[in-house]
Formats: C-alpha cells, structure tokens, sequence
C-alpha cells in the first residue's frame, strides 16, 4: 500500500463546513464536536479532514489550504458550478464561499469554502509554470502567456491586468493584430469577471477599430465567446 498524507484544514463552524463539502459531492466520514472539533469528508478515495479554528484568524490571509490532484480538471469544475448553483441559487463567485471561473485549457481552479480554507483542484498534468513567460515566446506573445499564470493559477486578476496594460504599451507596435486581440480580449474577460460592463464594451470596441484579416476575426470570435460565456456564467 502506497504511503499517502493528509491535508488538516480549519473546521469553523464543523456542521456548516461539512454541509458545504456534501453540496459537492463529498461523503462526510467522521463528524466530532467535543472535547474539540474534528471532521473528515472523502471524495473519490482521497480525504479532507478538519480541525479546530484558531481565534481571530481568517483562513484566507493565514493562506490555509490544500491541493487535489485530478485526471480531468473540466468535469470537476462543471459539477460543482451546477451544485453550487442549486444550493445558493447563484454561483458564487465573490466572497465567501466560491468557485473560481474557468476557461477553455485552464489546468486548475480553487474553492473557497465558508471557512475560508482554499482547495485547489488541479490537472495530473498540469505543465509547468514559466514566471515572467514562456522563454520560447517574446513581445506581447511572452507577456499574455504570463498573464495567463497570473490570471488563471494564481487569481491575481489585478496583476494580470497590469501585466497585459504594460505589454500592449510596449508591444502594440511590433505585436500581430491576432495578439492584440488576444490581450484586449483577455482584459475584457477580466472586466467581465468583476462585473465592470463598461470596461467590457470599451475593450471591444477597441478590437473593432483593429484591421483584422478573416483568420484573425476567426480568433476575436473564440476570444469573445469567453466573455460572453463567462457573464453567463456569472449571471445563471
């Protein structure tokens, strides 16, 4: 039998927590609440167990959390956006608790349960990173790829955003229109995702006005189908 660890995240308020964790499918294994607070929920062979919550600490700023490693990352995320849904009557997107969104060829996303405790779930084989981006790419293409990190593994949308700012600045000139379109595209899902309409439509606009040939109409139509995916997704 294969040697295995176990992630302890905080309990908070355990029948709360639990409760969260079987709207996700999960199956709670073992449930304590004297002399102290204790719990395990199982899923798919693997275990989450819970302990008791330190006083006046968020679980969010203590960074407290785990990683789950999974075949398919796509269904994953599907599930559990529809059992989210079901229970709270909208996904939850913001705040506490929530899912994170998900894009065609992301290899991960995180739940953040009632407690704040942050569960990563990720693809076996996920690449690896490249900070900064990848070195086989340059210009504008190099920046949107470390975007990408930014924006889909680390949630940093803000940063993301700067990162993308900075590259059409510097790039915009020598940058093909189809990766003008990509990042313009890409601060766009960024507005969508908070919500910032305003933001959207002046970003689009921004694409219309780029002479585009019809291999790059081809890319803005992919491009903004993830927009318009993801205010649908915000919106259900």
């Amino acid at each position: 039998m294969a040697d295995s660890s176990v992630p302890v995240l905080w309990g908070g308020d355990l029948p709360e927590t639990l409760d969260f964790y079987r709207t996700l499918g999960y199956t709670v294994t073992y449930e304590q609440t004297r002399p102290y607070t204790y719990g395990v929920v199982r899923r798919n062979g693997f275990d989450l167990h819970f302990g008791p919550t330190p006083k006046e600490l968020d679980a969010q700023q203590a960074h407290i959390g785990c990683l789950v490693l999974v075949d398919e990352i796509a269904p994953w995320h599907s599930e559990f956006t529809a059992a989210l849904r079901a229970r709270y009557g909208r996904i939850p997107a913001r705040g506490i608790p929530r899912i994170t969104r998900f894009r065609p060829g992301q290899s991960r996303f995180t739940v953040v349960d009632p407690v704040g405790n942050s569960v990563i779930y990720i693809q076996r084989d996920e690449p690896d990173f490249e900070y900064g981006g990848s070195k086989q790419l340059e210009g504008l293409a190099k920046v949107l790829d470390n975007a990408r990190i930014l924006r889909d593994s680390k949630n940093d949308d803000a940063a993301a955003a700067r990162v993308i700012e900075t590259g059409l600045r510097r790039h915009a000139a020598t940058a093909t229109s189809a990766d003008q379109v990509r990042a313009l595209a890409a601060l766009a899902e960024i507005a969508a995702a908070a919500e910032d309409s305003t933001r959207v439509d002046e970003l689009l606009t921004r694409i219309t006005q780029l002479e585009l040939s019809d291999a790059d109409r081809a890319i803005v139509a992919d491009e903004l189908r993830i927009v318009t995916d993801l205010q649908r997704w915000l919106d259900a």
